[in-house]
């Protein structure tokens, strides 16, 4: 009994504090619910103040946007203003230094007006002796005319005279062919009567001949081989030609202009030493060698011509020791000058 009493006891005793600590634990609950409800309350109203700050703060940046907008668009205006300013004071400019520069050549012309004054009067004289010159030239005109006409009356009567001249020298000319004609003619007798007569000397030889219009002899019967001077024994053979060109010549009338020419030739080989450098020279050497004989022998000098032709006048283009022979020769010709 006595047992449960305590027991009774102990558990009625449990209950205050209990009780005190569930009361303790609730007033810290709403004293935590206070301080949360009261936090709430100012942050609610700082973020209001701040919203309203924030929508202040944008008012006024629309504000400064709308502001620089219109000051860059007054700039804009601005420029455009000092850009059309610019340009007016430039042509303002440019009109005054003309205004000045016809100022200045107002001022000049004014100046000058009385130089021009007597620049006038100076031209109306110098214009008045350029017509006295103008008359004087129109009679000179008028005189050379006159000159003019007198020399193409002179003139025409050159020319008909020169027409009359030319028919005269036409038929001169025909008369000098004619004459010329019976030359060659007389003088193609002669040359015929020389070769007939040469025909005579050389007789049958075989090493002296007579080819067409010439009378050729074998460069052995007057020359040594490579040599220029004539052999003693060929002195008889020119001799009997140089008289018969003597006998020919006494025959010839003086005013026949006949020459006698000695052409030189060589074959093709070649000969090069000091005294004959070429075949051109040694041929020339062999004709005037002829030359100068013939003319010992009485033949004048003006009626004789040395030509030479070396190895470019062949009669023979074999290679043989008979075709160079034929070809080394002397030719003499009967013909004009």
């Amino acid at each position: 009994m006595a047992s449960a009493r305590a027991r009774s006891q102990r558990s009625l005793n449990v209950w205050p504090g209990y009780v005190d600590a569930l009361a303790t634990l609730l007033l810290a609950v709403v004293f935590l619910l206070t301080v949360f409800v009261v936090g709430q309350f100012f942050l609610s109203q700082e973020l209001t103040g701040r919203d309203a700050v924030l929508n202040r703060l944008n008012r006024q940046i629309a504000d400064l946007t709308d502001l620089l907008a219109l000051e860059r668009s007054g700039r804009r205006a601005q420029e455009e203003a000092a850009a059309g300013l610019r340009n007016t004071l430039t042509a303002t400019e440019a009109e005054r230094d003309r205004l000045r520069a016809l100022a200045d050549a107002n001022e000049a012309a004014q100046g000058k007006s009385a130089d021009v004054d007597a620049q006038l009067a100076a031209e109306r004289g110098a214009t008045l002796r350029a017509q006295n010159q103008v008359e004087l030239l129109n009679e000179q005109i008028r005189a050379l005319r006159r000159q003019l006409a007198a020399l193409e009356d002179a003139l025409a009567a050159s020319e008909s005279r020169d027409r009359e001249s030319q028919a005269r020298i036409a038929e001169l000319g025909s008369r000098l062919n004619v004459a010329l004609a019976q030359r060659v003619q007389e003088l193609a007798r002669y040359r015929s009567d020389f070769f007939g007569r040469l025909r005579q000397v050389i007789g049958s030889r075989t090493d002296v001949r007579i080819v067409g219009d010439r009378f050729v002899l074998q460069s052995e019967v007057l020359f040594a081989a490579g040599s220029a001077a004539l052999k003693p024994e060929a002195e008889p053979e020119l001799d009997r030609i140089a008289g018969a060109i003597l006998d020919i010549a006494r025959e010839i009338p003086a005013d026949i202009p006949w020459v006698l020419r000695v052409d030189g030739h060589t074959d093709a080989r070649p000969i090069q030493s000091a005294q004959f450098p070429s075949n051109w020279a040694l041929s020339a050497a062999r004709a005037i060698a002829v030359v100068q004989y013939l003319r010992t022998k009485g033949i004048p000098p003006q009626r004789l011509l040395a030509g030479a032709f070396g190895e470019f006048q062949p009669l023979d283009s074999g290679t043989s020791d008979e075709a160079y022979a034929r070809n080394r020769r002397i030719e003499m010709k009967l013909t004009e000058r």
